[in-house]
């Protein structure tokens, strides 16, 4: 039990006084509710023997006032105590979940679906909060409040009837303990059919301008339906488990009641148990009635909190595959790769194989290839999405796994292929860097150099205006410059263009090339492109197939050499000339 819940030991020993401090007013209110019935005896006992006058009758009830105002009071103060700090954990829990999920590496993010983590961090995190608030309540009562209550029973009452009450009992104990782990298991079932559920409907909104043009709703509904109608499944079995729980434990109770009533009232016809003691007597087992059911609940509420918290512990067990190091200023930015040989995780084939290549500080290099051939992975590996060997990568002479990860990646400014944006305003989108102290001219001036500043101007709200999810009110050429736009903003040493071009017609790429030079003449910069007019007038020029360098040079080099560069340039050149004849 303390191992699965040592992910949250630091936070429990934060809160430790304050979750004793809650307990031990539970226990104060356990203990008054035990004084209400010893009113009852004597006020009954009183009638009884004849006692009772109007003088002391206003005696019991405000005696029985006081009691409640103290339970109330007092009710209020372990919530406050126990609950806030369930909801704090909650809190606590969900922060470093997201952060830890933030630090692992790109592989991680391959092998869990986006709709799996969701889960986690709702419907799991809500299960270890109702662990840790009303389950420790029910703990504490159906422990403390039942010991309490037999105790005063058997010595105050009476011990033969206490023990004839307490016979059915045990059978609750067993049950529970049975039934406890197939509600564990069943919870398990619950929560993965969620995660499906939650990433099914993320899949569909997101694709749903695909699903729309395929004029796929209805069969997209229908396997909406089919994980919907899992997710049903699995519920309505736990519910079956847990709704059988209750009433057995309510017949249980009631066997006890029916057990006084009979034996009791034979007590109190025979002399041997005063009137007082047998209604004092219904009244503790009142009271112990909901001990007994809240060991059916608490079993259910820790069951679930253990599950989830197994889930959680799968995550936050994660380690990410990149090897930190040590913050270190990086002063010289010459990039060198030195038989950089690659395989993505779980795969046996070399995506990059023995590639050599050096790009001083302030060149532009262009990389071609046909898709599939490592261009992407070679961004992934320089940016450290992914963890490379040692010696296969240096910055400025020295092994750049020797730098710190964010050190690293603070060089650069990347225009992925992509394009994801934030569902926030454009404005926020571009200056995503440092968007706290937004620059107003600068983020004008960005968006002037991607060509997308009069499109921008053209919106009712201009650069306040709030973008849908992934920019889906935008087009996939304007998504572009504004991708191009954030990573200007930056002002990074090394300038990173994936593709970034590939949605805008010539026109427009040109003009945006024009714009570009003073940027790529100042800083270092890696262009990606399927088109030799995006990297003819870069300083070099490495065309990649199967993974490996075939061809390098500038790009009237690369012409003369009539090889797969001069085959694509041809290509390109009757592709254009077809679409100026149109």
């Amino acid at each position: 039990m303390i191992y699965t819940y040592r992910h949250i030991i630091d936070f429990l020993k934060k809160k430790k006084y304050k979750y004793f401090l809650g307990i031990i007013v539970l226990i104060i209110v356990d203990g008054l509710q035990l004084i209400t019935p010893q009113i009852l005896k004597a006020f009954t006992n009183s009638i009884t023997n004849s006692t009772l006058s109007k003088e002391t009758l206003w005696i019991y009830p405000t005696m029985i006032l006081i009691i409640a105002s103290g339970i109330a009071v007092s009710r209020y103060l372990w919530r406050i105590l126990i609950i806030t700090s369930s909801r704090e954990l909650e809190f606590w829990l969900r922060n470093k979940l997201f952060k830890h999920i933030e630090s692992l590496d790109q592989s991680f993010f391959n092998k869990n679906k986006t709709g799996d983590l969701m889960a986690h961090a709702t419907n799991d995190l809500s299960a270890v909060k109702m662990a840790f608030g009303p389950g420790i309540v029910m703990v504490v009562d159906a422990v403390f409040l039942s010991i309490m209550t037999i105790f005063v029973m058997a010595t105050n009452l009476n011990l033969k009837l206490t023990l004839l009450a307490l016979l059915p009992m045990p059978i609750i104990t067993i049950t529970v303990g049975f039934i406890g782990k197939i509600i564990q298991q069943r919870f398990k079932s619950v929560q993965e059919s969620f995660s499906n559920l939650s990433e099914k409907v993320q899949e569909s909104f997101s694709g749903i301008r695909v699903v729309k043009s395929f004029s796929q709703e209805k069969y997209d509904l229908d396997d909406f339906n089919s994980y919907n109608m899992a997710n049903l499944k699995s519920n309505m079995k736990l519910v079956k488990l847990f709704g059988a729980m209750h009433p057995l434990i309510t017949l249980i109770s009631t066997i006890s009641l029916l057990i006084i009533l009979t034996y009791g009232s034979k007590m109190v016809i025979e002399q041997t148990m005063t009137l007082g003691d047998f209604v004092a007597f219904i009244s503790y087992i009142e009271i112990l009635t909901w001990p007994m059911m809240a060991i059916g609940f608490v079993v259910n509420v820790l069951q679930r909190g253990i599950a989830s918290m197994k889930r959680i512990n799968v995550l936050l067990d994660s380690e990410s595959n990149i090897i930190d190091s040590a913050e270190e200023a990086i002063e010289n930015i010459d990039i060198e790769f030195k038989n950089l040989t690659f395989k993505y995780p779980n795969t046996d084939i070399n995506i990059l194989d023995n590639i050599n290549l050096t790009i001083p500080a302030g060149t532009s290099i262009g990389i071609l290839g046909r898709t599939g051939s490592g261009k992407t992975t070679i961004i992934n590996l320089l940016t450290r999405l992914y963890q490379v060997d040692n010696n296969m990568i240096f910055i400025g002479n020295k092994d750049f796994l020797s730098y710190s990860t964010k050190n690293i990646r603070n060089l650069f400014g990347i225009v992925p292929q992509d394009n994801f944006l934030f569902s926030t305003s454009i404005e926020s989108n571009i200056a995503f860097s440092n968007s706290i102290t937004a620059d107003q001219e600068k983020i004008k001036s960005t968006a002037n150099i991607s060509q997308i500043d009069e499109e921008i101007q053209g919106f009712p709200d201009g650069f306040e205006t709030l973008l849908g999810e992934r920019g889906i009110n935008l087009s996939g050429g304007q998504k572009q410059r504004i991708s191009i736009a954030r990573a200007l903003y930056k002002q990074p040493k090394i300038l990173i263009l994936d593709d970034s071009l590939s949605a805008v017609d010539t026109d427009t790429e040109e003009r945006i090339l024009q714009h570009l030079k003073t940027e790529l003449a100042s800083r270092t910069a890696i262009v990606i492109s399927h088109r030799i007019s995006t990297l003819k007038n870069l300083d070099a020029i490495a065309v990649l197939d199967e993974g490996k360098i075939i061809e390098y040079g500038t790009h009237n080099e690369l012409i003369q050499n009539d090889g797969l560069y001069y085959d694509i340039y041809k290509k390109q050149l009757i592709e254009k000339a077809l679409q100026e004849e149109e």
